[in-house]
C-alpha cells in the first residue's frame, strides 16, 4: 500500500470525459429512439410481426451478449482502439439503418449497431479507470457517464417524436453519425490509450460461448415475458445455461482467460454486481408498467407519456451527481443503503397508485429515480475501481451485463406477476353480458380490453374499461410492492457486505487507489 496521494486529473482528462459521454448517450438513445418510428417504418417496409419484433429487440440482445467479449478485447488490443473501432462501426451501421430498404436490411444494421454499442460502454468506463486516479474524481466521472446513459434513454423518444414530425423514419438513426464522426476526429487526440501489457490473444471460442450464452438467456427471459413458459423458452434457456457452464469451464482451464473469474470472487465486486442487478431488476419490471399506465390507463400519447417521465430523468441526473459528493463524507455502504431505502419508499408510493393518480405516480417514480441513481453510480465505480487496471475493461463489461440481465429478469418476472394480478383482478370484475371473445381479449392485456370495448355498447364498454383500468392499477401496485421488497433486500446486502469500505476522502488520504499503473501505447 502506498501513502502517496494519487495524481489529480487535469483539463485534458475532463475534456476527454466529455468525449466519452457522447457515445454513452447515443447507446442508450438508440434503445428507445425507435419506439415512435415503428408505425412509420411498418408502413414503408411492411415487416411481419416477427420481423418487427427482431427490429426492436436485436439491438439490445447483441449489446447484452457482446459486452463481456468486447470488454476483454479492449483490455488486450487497447481500450481507445476498440472505442474508435466501435464508433466507426456504429456510425456506418446508423447510416445503413437510416436507408434500409427491407426488414432484413434493417435487422442486420440494428445487429451491427448492437455489436458496436457493446464496445463503447466498457471502453468508456475502463478508460476512466486510468484517466482518473483519485477516488473522488473517478466517482464523479463515472457518475457523469451513467448520467449520460440515463439522459439518452429519456431523450430518445422525445427526439424521435420531433424528427418524425418533419422527416422520414430513418432520420432517427442519422443523429448518431455526426456524433461518431466527432469522436473519431477528437478521440485520438484527447483520450489516452491503455492495454494489458501482458495480455495474450483473445480466445475466440470463449468469445463465441459468452455471446451465445447471454443471447440464449436474455432471449429466454424476454420470450417468457411475452409468450409464457413454452417450448421455445425452455430450449433457449437450456441452451444458454449450458453454454454458460461450458464458458466457465473453459475459463478455468485457460492460462489467459477471456474473463478472469477471480473478479467474481472479490467481495466488493460480487456485492456491487448483485446490488446493481437487484436494483435494475426492480426498475426494469416496474418501468414497463409505468409506461403502459401513462398510455393505456391515462390515454396519453407516447410523446406526452415520455414528457411525463422527464422529471424522473432529472431525478436520475441529480442522484447520480450527488453520489460522489456524498461518498466523500459518507461510506459507500451508507450512501448506497440510504439511497435504496429512498427507492423502496418510491416503489411503496407507486404501489398505492389508483386508476387516475398521475401526481402520485410521478412522485413515486421521482423517489425511485433519486434512490436508484446513486446506487448505480457507486456500484459501477466500485466494480471498475476494485478490479486491477489490466482487467478494468472486463470488469466494466460485467457491470453493464449485470444491469442488462437485471432489467431483462425484471421485465420477465415482475411483468409476469403484474400480468397475473391484472387477470385475476379483472376476471372477478368482468361486467355481465360480456361476450366470451371480448372477455378473453380483455383478460389478455389492457390493450385488448380497449379494443374489445370499441365494439361494445356504451354502458358495457364503460364498465369493461373501468374494471380493466382498476385491474391494471392493481397489477402495477403489486409489482411495485415486490420491487420495494427487492430493493430493501439489496440495501441489506450492500449495507452488510460493503460496510468496511472507507469514504473516498479517506481513501485519498491513505493512498488506497490502485489505478495508478502506467498506460501502454498501442503499437
Amino acid at each position: 500500500m502506498t501513502t502517496d496521494t494519487p495524481p489529480r486529473a487535469g483539463r485534458r482528462e475532463w475534456i476527454g470525459l466529455a468525449v466519452l459521454a457522447l457515445p454513452t448517450l447515443l447507446i442508450s438513445m438508440d434503445m428507445t429512439v425507435l419506439y415512435l418510428a415503428v408505425p412509420h417504418l411498418s408502413g414503408d417496409l411492411g415487416p411481419s410481426s416477427t420481423e418487427l419484433l427482431w427490429i426492436m429487440d436485436i439491438y439490445g440482445f447483441l449489446i447484452a451478449g457482446a459486452l463481456v467479449p468486447a470488454g476483454a478485447l479492449g483490455d488486450r488490443i487497447g481500450r481507445k482502439r476498440i472505442l474508435l473501432i466501435g464508433a466507426a462501426l456504429f456510425g456506418a451501421a446508423s447510416a445503413i439503418a437510416a436507408y434500409a430498404s427491407s426488414p432484413a436490411m434493417l435487422i442486420a444494421s440494428r445487429a451491427l449497431l448492437g455489436l458496436a454499442g457493446a464496445t463503447l460502454m466498457p471502453s468508456a468506463l475502463s478508460l476512466i479507470r486510468v484517466m482518473f486516479h483519485r477516488p473522488s474524481q473517478r466517482s464523479f466521472a463515472v457518475a457523469i457517464i451513467m448520467t449520460s446513459f440515463s439522459v439518452g434513454t429519456t431523450i430518445g423518444p422525445l427526439l424521435g417524436g420531433a424528427l418524425l414530425e418533419h422527416f422520414w423514419w430513418g432520420s432517427v438513426f442519422l443523429v448518431g453519425v455526426p456524433v461518431m464522426v466527432l469522436l473519431l476526429v477528437i478521440g485520438p487526440v484527447l483520450l489516452p490509450e491503455y492495454r494489458d501489457p501482458h495480455g495474450g490473444r483473445v480466445d475466440l471460442p470463449s468469445a463465441a460461448l459468452a455471446l451465445s450464452a447471454v443471447l440464449g438467456v436474455v432471449y429466454a427471459v424476454k420470450h417468457v415475458s411475452t409468450s409464457g413458459a413454452d417450448l421455445a423458452f425452455a430450449l433457449s434457456l437450456a441452451v444458454g445455461l449450458t453454454l454458460g457452464v461450458l464458458f466457465v469451464c473453459r475459463q478455468n482451464h485457460l492460462d489467459d482467460p477471456l474473463l478472469d473469474l477471480s473478479l467474481l470472487r472479490d467481495r466488493v465486486i460480487n456485492t456491487s454486481l448483485g446490488t446493481y442487478l437487484l436494483g435494475l431488476f426492480a426498475m426494469g419490471g416496474t418501468q414497463l408498467f409505468i409506461a403502459l399506465y401513462l398510455q393505456e390507463v391515462l390515454d396519453l400519447s407516447p410523446f406526452v407519456a415520455g414528457a411525463w417521465m422527464v422529471p424522473a430523468s432529472v431525478g436520475t441526473i441529480v442522484g447520480s451527481l450527488l453520489a460522489p459528493l456524498l461518498a466523500r463524507q459518507l461510506r459507500p455502504a451508507t450512501v448506497i443503503t440510504g439511497s435504496l431505502v429512498l427507492a423502496a419508499l418510491g416503489f411503496a408510493t407507486l404501489s398505492q397508485v389508483g386508476e387516475d393518480d398521475l401526481a402520485l405516480l410521478i412522485v413515486g417514480y421521482e423517489f425511485v429515480a433519486l434512490g436508484l441513481s446513486p446506487m448505480i453510480a457507486l456500484c459501477t465505480d466500485l466494480v471498475v475501481s476494485k478490479a486491477p487496471s489490466h482487467r478494468a475493461g472486463a470488469a466494466s463489461a460485467l457491470s453493464e451485463s449485470s444491469g442488462e440481465l437485471g432489467v431483462a429478469l425484471g421485465v420477465a418476472v415482475l411483468g409476469t406477476i403484474g400480468t397475473a394480478a391484472y387477470r385475476a383482478q379483472l376476471s372477478d370484475r368482468l361486467p355481465d353480458g360480456l361476450p366470451q371473445a371480448d372477455a378473453d381479449a380483455a383478460l389478455s392485456a389492457l390493450g385488448g380490453a380497449k379494443e374489445a370495448a370499441a365494439g361494445l355498447p356504451e354502458n358495457l364498454a364503460t364498465a369493461l374499461l373501468t374494471a380493466a383500468r382498476e385491474a391494471f392499477s392493481h397489477g402495477l401496485g403489486l409489482t411495485a410492492a415486490v420491487a420495494s421488497a427487492t430493493v430493501l433486500a439489496a440495501a441489506l446486502l450492500a449495507g452488510t457486505r460493503l460496510r468496511h469500505l472507507p469514504t473516498s476522502k479517506e481513501a485519498e488520504k491513505a493512498g488506497l487507489d490502485t489505478g495508478t499503473e502506467r498506460t501502454e501505447p498501442v503499437t
